[in-house]
């Protein structure tokens, strides 16, 4: 491996202005993200009245101290509750991430009660399938901490409801995969929601507090007549002595999550505890805050973000020499081999075939492949196209489509056109996906757009012989503009769960560790699975 040098000047006014900017929009993205905390927290003196903790208290207290949690998607649903930037509260009701509990690795799901009793919020559902498909994906048992209000019926849609039925299925799916699903049921869980806890392995509910039915009183008494008190119908008590729907009876929220802790110690799977001796970059990942220019169309030398993501900053660069604006190769993070695929520029034909080549040889070697996104596309134009960009191209996104070892995807800057797809954009189903927050997705830039249809608008006035409309066509312009600029944006793509959360650049290394551990740890768990879900007596 050859180490890269780095020609980046830190004390540059350029790069002075992009590490502001940059620096600017990671406290933006922590602001965002900090609202649902605060808006939870907000509900401190109810929880505590009612002698319950908080749900990112539950979350802390059955985490092992000390351990990574990554979390997903934070800014799920951001400005889709209400389109104002200032006040948008996002996360979509729930907690999620992957930590670690009594020494293993599982996927966390817990319901924000704290905001609107737990109620799933605008891109809480594809939150939810989300987190499922990613314990599915990496071996990951699923302990879920349900107290949820269900659904907002002023908000009632019915492709939700339908849709819906997916997070049932994968708690099904789940079990009989060998991927114990465990359920501290804290409070509500109603309705089509009562399923959540149904669907269960493990079931620990909290004496008083629990409440698990198909019809609450009011529904009840409506549909039937039949008068009846919370606790007769869907208590504790009841579900743990008659119904059998509980198997643990918990006194209270700390000693709910005690149980479930014992519960996932009892998982005895093989967790790979290797570690590897590795330096660490040579380059200073904190001055990847000033590498990203606020141009997308400005060039960038990627090699510069690689310097600082790899071991020494030692990269073996494949093919240096042909298709030049696309970058293969090889390095190390904490020891263990990454191949790299990412761009200082648009991928032409000589480019998809070097990552096609390069993607399959790493597929070959079992190495998992990180793209770090920054294109605004495949390369257009009559010699292009004789060239074959559309057959290099297709073969690019074959390679990605049917790649057998983990993929990671990082939008660093541009992700425009095909080149979203060519480097594994959500579409294709990455393991992991983060944005930086400066980071811009979409079919192509606003301008471009624009002109598009100022091509189109002028070829038809010329057709028809009328005078061409430059107010009405500056005015359409504006509004395409307008319109890709607002949805190309990072903190509005996250929202829509077109990534697994917005990062730091600053801690793109250590979550590319993570998250490389938990692939590992994956291929090496042994679930046993069976041929139905574990079904309740």
């Amino acid at each position: 491996m050859a180490r890269i040098e780095s020609r980046l000047s830190p004390n540059a006014k350029g790069f002075r202005d992009n590490a502001a900017r940059m620096r600017a929009l990671v406290d933006q993205a922590a602001e965002i993200a900090q609202r649902a905390h605060h808006a939870s927290a907000a509900a401190h003196g109810r929880f505590q009245a009612r002698g319950q903790l908080l749900p990112r208290e539950r979350v802390a207290l059955l985490l092992d101290p000390g351990t990574p949690f990554l979390e997903i998607a934070a800014l799920a649903g951001y400005r889709m509750d209400r389109d104002d930037p200032d006040t948008s509260v996002p996360g979509g009701g729930l907690i999620a991430g992957i930590g670690v509990v009594c020494g293993r690795r599982v996927m966390v799901c817990a319901s924000d009660s704290g905001i609107a009793a737990g109620a799933l919020q605008p891109g809480g559902l594809d939150k939810h399938l989300r987190v499922q498909q990613i314990a599915m994906d990496n071996n990951l048992p699923f302990v879920q901490l349900v107290e949820s209000a269900g659904a907002n019926l002023m908000a009632y849609r019915v492709e939700d409801f339908v849709r819906g039925g997916g997070l049932f299925r994968n708690l099904a799916r789940m079990s009989a995969r060998g991927l114990p699903v465990i359920t501290v049921t804290h409070g509500s869980s109603t309705a089509g929601g009562a399923y959540q806890t149904g669907l269960s392995d493990h079931i620990v509910m909290v004496r008083g507090r629990t409440r698990a039915f198909l019809a609450g009183p009011p529904l009840l008494k409506a549909a039937t007549g039949e008068i009846a008190t919370e606790e007769e119908l869907g208590g504790a008590e009841m579900h743990t002595g008659i119904s059998g729907l509980g198997d643990y009876l918990a006194e209270d929220d700390r000693h709910a999550i005690g149980i479930a802790r014992e519960i996932i110690a009892r998982i005895e799977w093989t967790v790979p505890t290797e570690t590897r001796p590795f330096a660490p970059p040579a380059h200073d990942p904190a001055e990847m805050l000033g590498i990203m220019p606020p141009d997308y169309r400005t060039p960038v030398d990627m090699h510069e973000v690689i310097a600082r993501i790899v071991d020494g900053s030692d990269f073996t660069d494949f093919g240096e020499r042909y298709g030049t604006a696309t970058i293969c190769g090889t390095g190390m993070i904490e020891g263990w081999p990454l191949g790299i695929v990412t761009n200082n520029g648009p991928i032409d034909e000589a480019g998809a075939a070097k990552a096609t080549h390069f993607i399959q040889s790493c597929c070959q070697t079992r190495t998992p492949i990180l793209y770090l996104n920054n294109t605004t596309g495949f390369m257009v134009g009559k010699r292009y196209e004789e060239a074959g960009i559309i057959k290099h191209g297709s073969k690019m996104i074959q390679a990605v489509s049917n790649a057998t070892v983990p993929q990671f995807t990082i939008f660093c800057g541009a992700s425009f056109g095909a080149g979203n797809y060519g480097m594994c954009g959500r579409g294709f189903d990455p393991r992991f996906c983060f944005s930086w927050p400066n980071a811009r997705t979409a079919v192509m830039g606003g301008e471009q757009a624009a002109g598009t249809m100022r091509v189109i608008q002028e070829a038809r006035a010329e057709r028809l012989g009328e005078a061409l409309d430059e107010t009405a066509v500056q005015a359409t312009s504006r509004q395409i503009i307008d319109t890709f600029d607002r949805q190309m944006d990072a903190f509005h793509t996250s929202a829509r769960l077109l990534d697994d959360g917005v990062i730091d650049p600053r801690d793109t290394r250590a979550i590319l560790a993570l998250i490389m551990r938990i692939t590992r740890e994956a291929a090496a768990a042994t679930p046993a699975p069976i041929q139905f879900a574990v079904a309740r007596p």
